[in-house]
């Protein structure tokens, strides 16, 4: 290990014991600091297996379809629709309408629910293949709709939403054990982000008093930008000593409560996908480790996980008005849809 990687570690078990890691509570005194120091590491950055290296192997036939796919859901909401807001009422209310009728033409029963912010309405968009001999218990698929002020919002969010869009598709005539749930949610970006008027936060309040049983909730969260370049991808401060320096990974994020649904998942999908991947369950201060639906969910004592390509951390267009469906490389992002299919197909457990 070399000695900045060295100077590193120790700079965040400085951190680690200032915020009490996920073993203590900052302020309060450890028995034993350093024994207690080894498991975060271990949870935070280890993770099983390798990524995968080298060149990525042709697309399958129906990996291309789901290549189309995408692409036709980003260039409608980001191309299209454009700027989708509150500010921008009438095009969130076309993306709303786009996702409904999406979804209604592959079979499903939408379901909306409402709510009021400043005097206009606002919705967030469900449907479910209900689960057989474990109905109660929820795998939940979600993905903003809206785009920042300013933008449209290709990769952020369309791209999310166009994934959940694609696997709700290729669950839609499925039997499962637990029942998949996916989501569409409003109201993500600023100036609602983790206030009481993001849709994710309303949603995740409702089902809550409703006490049902979310297993899993899985954040679809800007996931179509790649770059092989070197030193194209970027990181808050030291997590450029443990992580790849090239952006052509996929990430799965969580806060360190999760650390083993970010293992579990990690797993899975390079079980199932021939593309780089990576995982972290880190402190939530951390920037960018909260940025999305899943913080919703984390205040409502839900287990959620995020799936990002990172976002601000490699993406050069990330919240302006360039943030386009040109940008986005929908080749590799059919290859991680294709292996978030199989992970669904193994958290939904088989009906018999």
């Amino acid at each position: 290990m070399s000695c900045a990687s060295l100077v590193a570690i120790e700079k965040l078990r400085e951190i680690s014991t200032a915020h009490g890691g996920c073993c203590g509570v900052k302020g309060q005194p450890r028995a034993a600091p350093k024994k207690q120091i080894v498991p975060e590491w271990v949870c935070m950055i280890r993770m099983p297996s390798e990524s995968f290296r080298g060149p990525l192997p042709p697309l399958t036939e129906e990996q291309r379809r789901l290549e189309e796919e995408l692409r036709a859901s980003v260039q409608q909401l980001a191309g299209a629709i454009g700027e989708r807001n509150l500010f921008r009422h009438k095009q969130l209310s076309e993306a709303a309408d786009y996702i409904r009728t999406t979804l209604a033409r592959t079979g499903y029963e939408v379901r909306q629910h409402t709510y009021e912010v400043a005097g206009q309405l606002c919705e967030n968009i469900e449907v479910e293949v209900r689960g057989k001999e474990h109905s109660d218990e929820i795998i939940l698929i979600g993905a903003h709709y809206d785009s920042v002020q300013g933008s449209p919002g290709a990769n952020d969010n369309a791209t999310g939403v166009a994934a959940m869009l694609a696997l709700a598709k290729a669950f839609a005539r499925t039997v499962s054990s637990r029942t998949l749930r996916f989501v569409a949610f409003t109201n993500e970006e600023p100036p609602f982000f983790q206030s009481r008027y993001m849709g994710s936060r309303v949603y995740a309040q409702r089902i809550h008093e409703r006490n049902e049983k979310i297993v899993l909730m899985l954040s679809l969260e800007t996931i179509g930008y790649y770059s092989d370049e070197p030193g194209s991808q970027g990181y808050p401060f030291p997590f450029s000593f443990f992580y790849p320096s090239t952006a052509n990974f996929i990430a799965f994020v969580s806060n360190m409560k999760n650390a083993s649904w970010v293992r579990q998942l990690l797993t899975a999908f390079r079980r199932h996908a021939q593309f780089p991947s990576e995982g972290g369950a880190l402190w939530e201060w951390i920037p960018g480790v909260a940025w999305s639906d899943h913080w919703s969910f984390w205040k409502e004592g839900y287990p959620a996980v995020m799936v990002t390509d990172t976002a601000p951390n490699r993406y050069p267009h990330y919240h302006t008005a360039t943030d386009t469906p040109d940008k986005v490389d929908f080749a590799r992002m059919a290859r991680v849809v294709s292996g978030l299919q199989g992970i669904i197909r193994g958290l939904r457990g088989q009906s018999s």
